[in-house]
């Protein structure tokens, strides 16, 4: 079973250092960190420049090239992510057997939890987008446009990792005026008929031939007036990048990591009664912070619902009368 690395500080700087740097209840933004590998191709840095343009202020982008090659060896990253206190990586490559080549990664504990590879297949960057951009440090609205980001474990981590990427923490509310400014699609295309949806998990490329590519577009978002109250129109308008991606190799987390990243600190009174983790039976906060609740009612009997009193749903009483011929009906009204 691996366990998680321990450090022992040598003075009290190197304690608050530490101390900054463990596990928090509400963790801080996840800095992303764009590093190019030892041959790239001009797509594969546009594509990283528009990205990392997304991402800022929490990005840090690597203008040199280094020998990295992920799902071979990742102490590189792993070592970058001590120095930097970083825990997303997007590292560009480019090869004959894998052209314009994207690598997402994510950290835990200053190791690779999971990874993610992408071709680029079409491309057009920001600068192609006449139209308006969005400021720095605005966080974008996200849509997923397809059931299989749901059910099919190979996109379902697509989604996992561009949902840590630019996501960022839930929010309780957002405010309509300068809080949002732009969105993020992301459509996957319909699946072949002769591909199982659940047959495939993380594995080897091959597997992934066959997939519907991932259609990455962002769109700056206009609130205009509806003439109702509190409920704006929304116009939307291309401003770039437009990405098509292929989706190539996954690396699944091991087993222990995950469920050690997955492991949720106790949490004092005062934020369990804000919302955060178990309150009471029946009552608890999911990973993406909803609040879900359990009722418990009682079998309902309809014999005893009152309805309305209506002349003609009213029961008629029937009197016999002396002849054993004629039935009388009476009505008692």
């Amino acid at each position: 079973m691996s366990m998680l690395r321990t450090i022992k500080p040598k003075n009290a700087r190197v304690k608050r250092a530490l101390a900054q740097r463990e596990p928090q209840i509400v963790e801080n933004e996840k800095t992303a960190i764009f590093v190019r590998g030892q041959a790239t191709s001009d797509i594969v840095r546009n594509v990283m420049k528009d990205l990392y343009a997304l991402k800022r202020p929490n990005a840090i982008n690597f203008s040199r090239k280094n020998d990295i090659h992920p799902f071979e060896d990742s102490s590189s990253l792993e070592f970058f992510a001590n120095k930097n206190d970083s825990s997303l990586f997007v590292t560009g490559l480019h090869s004959k057997k894998r052209p314009h080549n994207l690598v997402f990664s994510r950290m835990f504990d200053g190791r690779i939890l999971d990874m993610l590879e992408l071709g680029v297949d079409d491309f057009k960057s920001m600068d192609e987008f006449d139209s308006p951009k969005s400021s720095v440090g605005i966080r974008p609205l996200m849509v997923f446009h397809s059931d299989l980001f749901d059910v099919h474990p190979k996109y379902m981590s697509i989604k996992s990792m561009l949902l840590d990427f630019y996501n960022g923490h839930a929010l309780k509310e957002i405010p309509l005026i300068g809080g949002i400014e732009h969105v993020i699609s992301i459509t996957a295309g319909p699946l072949p008929s002769d591909i199982e949806v659940n047959g495939l998990g993380g594995g080897a490329e091959e597997d992934t031939k066959n997939l519907p590519k991932v259609h990455f577009r962002v769109y700056t978002l206009k609130l205009i007036s509806s003439g109702v109250a509190k409920q704006p129109k929304i116009q939307l308008t291309e401003m770039g990048p437009s990405i098509d991606f292929k989706l190539r190799r996954i690396q699944d987390p091991d087993e222990e990591l995950l469920k050690m990243s997955l492991k949720r600190p106790k949490l004092s009174k005062n934020n369990i009664e804000s919302g955060l983790g178990k309150k009471k039976k029946n009552i608890e906060t999911d990973q993406m912070g909803d609040k879900i609740g359990k009722l418990h009612l009682e079998k309902q009997d309809l014999s005893k619902m009152q309805g309305r009193k209506m002349k003609g749903l009213k029961i008629k009483k029937t009197k016999t009368s002396t002849s054993a011929n004629d039935d009388i009906e009476i009505d008692e009204e």
